[in-house]
């Protein structure tokens, strides 16, 4: 195994034994228990770290989905609603096709949009359960599950590369963006995000073999975690001081990455006869090629025509659009100016950069009159752009103003959603 990058590393640093490769701790009965006690107080203590904000942050969402009752009841109605309401309003749009897929599998190619390792894990929880017709606590199980593995993750991760400081800011902030909610709804954001940033963490420390399974997974999960082959390409290169010829076998792991989608090519060729049916489905959706500008200024211009700033059509353009620019913004900032990352960290910017202008090639067709539609759920996955936005947070009025425009949108935007308004 390759040694990590030094600056990484949180474990105690060991002389490299004779022989041996560089910063590897050598075999010794002595020292495997000491090397688990560090691991196993490395990721406790990022537990603890991150779990009163999550209980917080689901105790906010529980009490929102209750009150949320109050938004489709008359005023001084005497009938009431049934507790479990508040949890099947969380099953909206997105989470009837996982269920269906979970329940009866692909039915029709155009449901191959929604690539499946979160479906296949809601089916693993009815299995598990014994519960075959009710995937929607199983959804909520996998997404809260993974939800909970990836903050701990994204502590850790961004506390090894930066500070402790930086990590707990970069959860906040990205625990009240205004579409954080849908990281505990039914649907697969939580569970990719999770398996990219598993793989990034792997990668940072030239763990070749486990970040490629990650990676794995994460392209199971959404076609987006193939960029992650970007930030695996620049660490290998770079753990090595780019040079070519101190490559080994273990650059092979590298296709671990695409095969989690080639996996889902060849079960929609056994199932289809079409090898890239979840990429022909995207017309199905009105998902169609267009320059990464095209949805941008399309948003822009049906806001320009629309009956005025408090129409639907402009308010829910404002919605997708502001969160896309903004965190345009964050990626640029990490590439240049005051705040931009080291050459060791660039890791990070080629898979912001690279997710980001993928997700812009496609914006929806139809009307034309709501392009970035779901855009500002997308944004979640750019993660360091929230450890960018960590290190602008130092300032106080920045810390001071984006929680309370954040929070307010993201209240927002879950009662809308919890009451069966388009928040897609």
């Amino acid at each position: 195994m390759e040694s990590s990058d030094p600056k990484i590393s949180a474990d105690p640093v060991v002389d490299a034994a004779p022989g041996s490769a560089a910063g590897t701790v050598p075999e010794t009965p002595a020292l495997a228990p000491a090397a688990r006690r560090s691991w196993w107080r490395k990721w406790s203590h990022a537990a603890r770290q991150i779990l009163p904000m999550y209980i917080a942050w689901h105790i906010v969402f529980a009490l929102t989905s209750c009150f949320a009752v109050l938004f489709t009841q008359p005023d001084f109605t005497r009938k009431g609603v049934p507790l479990y309401m508040a949890w099947q309003d969380w099953f909206r749009w997105d989470a009837t096709h996982f269920r269906t897929i979970a329940v009866i599998g692909y039915d029709w190619p155009w449901r191959t949009a929604f690539f499946p390792l979160y479906p296949l894990c809601v089916k693993a929880w009815m299995v598990l359960t014994n519960s075959p017709t009710s995937p929607l606590r199983g959804e909520l199980v996998v997404s809260n599950l993974a939800c909970f593995v990836l903050f701990i993750v994204f502590y850790q991760l961004v506390c090894e590369d930066f500070d402790e400081e930086r990590a707990r800011r970069a959860m906040f902030y990205l625990w009240i963006f205004p579409t954080s909610f849908f990281l505990v709804a039914p649907y697969n954001e939580s569970l990719f995000i999770c398996f990219a940033l598993l793989c990034f963490y792997q990668l940072r420390h030239g763990n070749w073999w486990l970040a490629g399974i990650f990676g794995f997974f994460a392209s199971l999960t959404r076609s987006t975690g193939l960029f992650l082959l970007l930030p695996f390409g620049y660490e290998y290169l770079r753990q090595r001081d780019f040079s070519f010829k101190s490559m080994s076998m273990n650059v092979v792991s590298v296709g671990l990455i695409p095969a989690g989608v080639g996996v889902f090519a060849l079960y929609c060729y056994y199932r289809f006869g079409d090898l890239l049916a979840f990429s022909h489905a995207q017309a199905m959706w009105a998902h169609h090629l267009h320059g990464p500008w095209h949805g941008l200024i399309g948003s822009a211009k049906a806001i320009l025509i629309s009956d005025g700033i408090l129409s639907f059509q402009s308010q829910r353009n404002l919605m997708d659009l502001v969160p896309s620019l903004f965190i345009l913004t964050l990626i640029i900032l990490s590439i240049v100016g005051p705040w931009r990352m080291p050459r060791s960290h660039w890791s990070y910017c080629l898979y912001a950069v690279a997710v980001y202008i993928f997700l812009q090639l496609f914006p929806i067709g139809g009307t034309g009159l709501f392009p970035l539609q779901s855009q500002a759920r997308y944004m979640l996955e750019l993660f360091p752009a929230f450890i960018l936005m960590a290190g602008i947070g130092k300032n106080k009025t920045f810390n001071l103003y984006y929680p309370l425009i954040a929070a307010s949108v993201l209240f927002f935007l879950l009662t809308q959603y919890l009451t069966g308004h388009w928040v897609l």
